[in-house]
């Protein structure tokens, strides 16, 4: 028995290697040739696997930009959900509105030296029929939300929202103004740096939250 563990750890482990392989691979793969033109047979020749095993490791195309995705966005590729990562406990632990907002500024911002160049390429390009692209921007638009709901919510509880926002609305602004979208536009179109978008983005919140910045 202990030589079958001992097996299914070894196994375990290269499962592990090999599917980061395949997202390092992919993620140099996406920023250099872009998503339409990418086929699971270039993305193995670049992983040095063979296209069923992208498959049977990660999925199709969609599905490893999402997994690539993830990865960069964490920074590392531990089932930790992003509201139990340390980054937001230090949101939480600010003293008022401002200072919380300011924080959740600074995060968007390192998420973004995560994972902004790959959005890049991906907005650049735009989903078009692709329905899969198009469900993947959708996802990960409402896992910002979920992000954003969760701020709005340590907010209301810890200082009280503005009394004529409620928590819904509150949450509409948040999320519209971290979209990835402005980002891009700020950053790539408009040649804005990362830390003239962080200011602008603190800004924004504590204008649309903060009711003493009135």
């Amino acid at each position: 028995m202990s030589t079958r563990g001992y097996d299914n750890s070894r196994r375990t482990e290269a499962a592990q290697a090999t599917r980061a392989r395949i997202l390092r691979a992919a993620h140099r793969h996406f920023l250099e040739a872009g998503y339409h033109p990418t086929t699971i047979a270039a993305l193995a020749r670049a992983a040095g696997v063979s296209p069923q095993t992208i498959y049977n490791t990660v999925g199709g195309k969609a599905q490893v930009l999402k997994a690539v995705y993830d990865v960069v966005l964490a920074g590392d590729d531990q089932p930790i959900a992003m509201n139990d990562r340390p980054e937001i406990a230090r949101i939480y632990r600010q003293p008022d509105i401002g200072a919380t907002l300011r924080a959740y500024a600074a995060f968007a911002r390192m998420l973004l030296e995560r994972a902004g160049p790959l959005l890049g390429v991906v907005l650049a390009e735009g989903a078009g029929s692709d329905a899969e692209l198009s469900a993947f921007l959708a996802t990960i638009d409402t896992e910002r939300r979920i992000g954003n709901s969760g701020v709005v919510r340590h907010i209301e509880t810890a200082f009280g929202l503005n009394g004529d926002l409620d928590a819904e609305r509150a949450v509409d602004l948040v999320w519209t103004l971290t979209a990835p979208e402005n980002a891009d536009r700020l950053i790539r179109r408009c040649g804005w740096g990362l830390d003239a978008y962080q200011d602008w983005l603190a800004g924004a919140l504590v204008a649309a939250l903060d009711a003493r910045a009135g």
